[in-house]
């Protein structure tokens, strides 16, 4: 009997160019909106107040951008970096090029950058990836690119080809 565990990609198992397309996708509800807006402190009108925000451009609220930001880099976790990751050390650029609305659902995918082996940490490597988030209709709300720091696959683990 084989026994499997969820996890990541190894540094090796990342190759550039690779688009991982993430399931399930994300519907946003009201009640996430404003949990994740409370618990930030962030009380923007065009997020919290309907009347206001229905005045706006938008003619209604706007997610979160920084919760639409944060499950766009999220969904991906269990298909790339569940217990392969070791630190995330920054992003090179955010990009939300359509606004997120109350009701929209999040299709996330990932696609793999450069990566080298670092210099001084032994087993790790620095992976680049490119996170990019389409709401129901297919329109990009959201591109992140950020890199992480993925350990190696270890001496004594056997990944199966």
């Amino acid at each position: 009997m084989t026994i499997h565990t969820r996890r990541g990609r190894y540094y090796e198992e990342m190759i550039t160019g690779d688009v991982f397309r993430h399931d399930p996708g994300r519907t946003i509800t009201e009640a996430d909106n404003v949990l994740f807006c409370s618990m930030t402190l962030n009380a923007q009108t065009l997020h919290l107040d309907a009347v206001k925000s229905a005045e706006s451009e938008f003619g209604q609220r706007l997610v979160n951008s920084m919760l639409t930001l944060a499950i766009v880099c999220s969904i991906g976790v269990p298909d790339l970096t569940q217990k392969t990751t070791i630190a995330n050390l920054g992003f090179q650029g955010i990009d939300f090029p359509a606004p997120v609305f109350i009701g929209d659902t999040l299709y996330c995918e990932t696609e793999i950058g450069v990566k080298r082996l670092s210099a001084s940490r032994p087993g790790q490597g620095i992976v680049t990836l490119e996170h990019r988030g389409h709401n129901q209709d297919g329109v990009l709300v959201c591109r992140a690119v950020r890199t992480a720091l993925v350990r190696c696959i270890p001496e004594d683990e056997a990944i199966p080809a």
